[in-house]
């Protein structure tokens, strides 16, 4: 028996996951008690993405349980043990917003939840491969102090700017303002590099851009084009919420970013971060992911535009990542922008 825990196993990437490690063959135990319905009520809940995955896979169990409750953690890693052959923390408090009104729970399921599962793995199954997915809110609003220029529809570097191919692992963590939810996801991100050079487990964050498809249950304090497709199919008012909705995001496809996780399965290495996202393959403004969708709905939006932005929101942020690429040589992205737009309407439908 070969067992896949995969945490937040409902949500997006989560799913994604179930679906992908099932195919491979492992036995996978999914950890979700579908704590997005509380923090976003009925349209974030992933009650029916549950209910899919159960029927789809035969050997997939979900446990619902909540990541910080330790001890109920354990129950499970010590009745697997040495039978876990990898773990894929997916679970998290994800909204910006939510996480300033929330500072403490926030903080509990983010950091606490994510210690708790890496002690969990060096004590009963420290061979395992330990996959985290981060984000690029670890970088706090440093991108915006770049030198970005205004163009018709999107915010955007010079091509002789170093960072127009995206920005690196090595782009700076400090002096910038990086919202509480970008804060836990920080240390988070941390102790799983440390648990990686200090202790010896194999590690990695992958730091994400917009992650989407399918699966995501957007809702409009989290998932930027499920929410916006969602939100524009229906007919209603979008709201662009600062930088006069110019705001460049890149969008990385759940199964090509599941991909990396398989490549990482199979060839790990300890403490690694990568910055993993759509990239220059991938990327739109707001005001265009907008008119892609009108485009291939055949349908008109309507819009208002909010001047004050999110704290710590990225006015540009594409991914490099030209590092994982070098590592992983055999990963290839199968999904550009539109071809996830297109999906995301038909899904609608």
């Amino acid at each position: 028996m070969s067992i896949a825990i995969i945490t937040g196993s409902s949500g997006l990437v989560g799913s994604e996951s179930v679906n992908f490690f099932h195919d491979k063959g492992f036995d996978v135990i999914g950890i979700d008690n579908n704590l997005r319905k509380f923090f976003f009520g009925i349209e974030g809940s992933t009650t029916s993405i549950k209910k899919n995955l159960i029927k789809r896979n035969k050997n997939f169990k979900n446990i619902d349980i909540d990541i910080r409750n330790y001890s109920k953690l354990e129950n499970i890693f010590k009745k697997y043990s040495k039978k876990i052959s990898v773990i894929i923390h997916c679970a998290a408090q994800p909204s910006h917003d939510y996480g300033k009104k929330f500072p403490f729970l926030d903080f509990h399921v983010n950091a606490t939840g994510t210690l708790n599962l890496l002690e969990l793995t060096k004590i009963y199954s420290p061979n395992a491969p330990f996959i985290f997915m981060s984000t690029n809110k670890v970088y706090g609003d440093g991108p915006n102090k770049l030198k970005i220029l205004e163009k018709d529809t999107r915010w955007e570097l010079q091509k002789r700017d170093k960072n127009f191919r995206g920005i690196k692992e090595d782009f700076s963590i400090d002096n910038s303002t990086h919202s509480f939810f970008g804060v836990s996801k920080t240390y988070a991100d941390l102790i799983v590099q440390e648990y990686g050079k200090n202790v010896g487990l194999k590690t990695v964050c992958f730091r994400g851009g917009c992650i989407t498809g399918p699966n995501h249950s957007g809702a409009s304090l989290h998932g930027f084009l499920s929410y916006l497709v969602k939100v524009s199919l229906s007919r209603k008012k979008y709201h662009l919420i600062g930088y006069k909705g110019k705001q460049v995001r890149d969008n990385l496809h759940s199964n090509d970013l599941v991909k990396c996780f398989w490549e990482f399965y199979k060839k790990p290495r300890y403490g690694e971060i990568y910055n993993i996202g759509g990239g220059r393959f991938s990327n739109c403004s707001i005001i265009e992911a907008l008119n892609l969708v009108e485009e291939i709905a055949k349908i008109k939006i309507k819009k208002r535009i909010l001047k004050i932005p999110r704290v710590g929101d990225h006015i540009w942020y594409i991914s490099d990542t030209s590092k994982f690429k070098k590592h992983y040589p055999n990963w290839k992205q199968n999904y550009n922008t539109k071809k996830i737009i297109k999906e995301l309407i038909e899904n609608k439908k």
